[in-house]
């Protein structure tokens, strides 16, 4: 079995193929393009049982990935943090595109368990989706703080409430305020509500088209109580795809909700607090958890359970939260199950 280990960059990829315990055979550096991809492909063909080992850059890898893929070849994609601990376990100090490129081989024959990469399905949309329509409702928060700044100076009398400003009676009535007001700040803030309506626009549109996509995705996940469109694409998109997992405890570590063991001889059982795992995940379950707590499901009387066993608000919480993690990827594997299960045919 050869490993093929990458360093990606914009323009290039540098590759280097190791055997099975992680001797260098041969390494090369090609275009970052689809003809360098193909010079790849057939520089990789001198071995047999190839795997090709990607550091999980995205951005920078996603074509190659892809093209690999349509190649029928087999990719893994290696954490960066592996890829540092091999580097700094090497032999060879130092830190170059071989070098790099080596670490993410060597970390892929150590780590056998790594996810395997795979062509893009409808989950890839909802995280681009969700992740845009998170960056218009930044992008319109920004604008509206500094609305608010130019309104304050134009007429410090005018009350427009909190979050008003995504309401379309809101925006008429501060336009209409500010319509016969002459100078560089009223022609400022009358652009910056153009400006917000434009986004709360496109913000209610790709919010429509989540809601069908998530609806047809993971019925089973929007059942889960707490959890509505928004919170479900974000958990979709950020699991991408809960096959990836074997059990709810490995899901558990990838929502950072599965405590770190920190225990060394009479200390057994001792755990911390997981910093690490998927943040956005972890809000997601944080997020519902606080819905919950509000007497919507049953999160409110297990905390109240907790609270009786001593727990505090805190470490209630995250009790909580792991319990939430398990909730999700039972949904999700059964909204796996549904998608994948062709539809019996109709009995006359």
């Amino acid at each position: 079995m050869v490993m093929i280990g990458t360093d990606s960059h914009k323009k290039t990829h540098t590759v280097v193929a190791v055997d099975a315990v992680g001797r260098q055979l041969a390494l090369t550096t090609l275009r970052a393009n689809t003809e360098g991809h193909l010079q790849l492909l057939q520089w990789a063909s001198q071995f047999s049982d190839v795997t090709f080992a990607l550091e999980d850059c995205r951005h920078l890898t996603r074509r190659l990935e892809s093209d690999l893929l349509r190649a029928g070849q087999r990719v893994v994609r290696v954490p960066t943090r592996l890829m540092a601990d091999a580097r700094r376990g090497s032999r060879t100090p130092g830190k170059s595109d071989p070098i790099n490129a080596e670490s993410v081989a060597i970390a892929a024959l150590r780590h056998p368990g790594l996810p395997v990469a795979e062509l893009e399905g409808p989950a890839r949309e909802v995280k681009l989706l969700s992740d845009h329509r998170r960056d218009l409702v930044m992008q319109r928060t920004r604008a509206c703080c500094q609305l608010r700044w130019y309104l304050h100076e134009l007429d410090p009398d005018l009350d427009v409430p909190a979050r008003g400003l995504r309401h379309a009676s809101t925006v008429a009535m501060v336009a209409c305020s500010i319509a016969d007001r002459d100078g560089v700040v009223a022609r400022l803030a009358r652009e910056l509500l153009d400006r917000i309506t434009e986004l709360t626009r496109q913000v209610k549109a790709i919010e429509k088209e989540l809601k069908t996509l998530v609806a047809t995705l993971a019925p089973a996940l929007l059942n889960v109580p707490g959890c509505g469109v928004l919170l479900a694409a974000l958990l979709l998109g950020e699991t991408a795809g809960v096959h990836r997992f074997n059990s709810r405890h490995a899901y558990a570590r990838f929502t950072g909700t599965a405590p770190v063991p920190v225990w060394s001889g009479s200390s057994a059982g001792k755990v911390r607090l997981n910093r690490g795992g998927n943040r956005r995940a972890n809000y997601a379950l944080h997020m519902i958890a606080v819905t919950q707590a509000r007497g919507v499901g049953p999160g409110k009387d297990y905390l109240d359970k907790q609270h009786q066993r001593g727990k505090d608000r805190v470490a209630a919480f995250r009790l909580l939260r792991r319990r939430l993690s398990d909730a999700v990827y039972t949904a999700l594997r059964a909204d796996q199950v549904a998608t994948s299960t062709p539809a019996l045919p109709a009995v006359a």
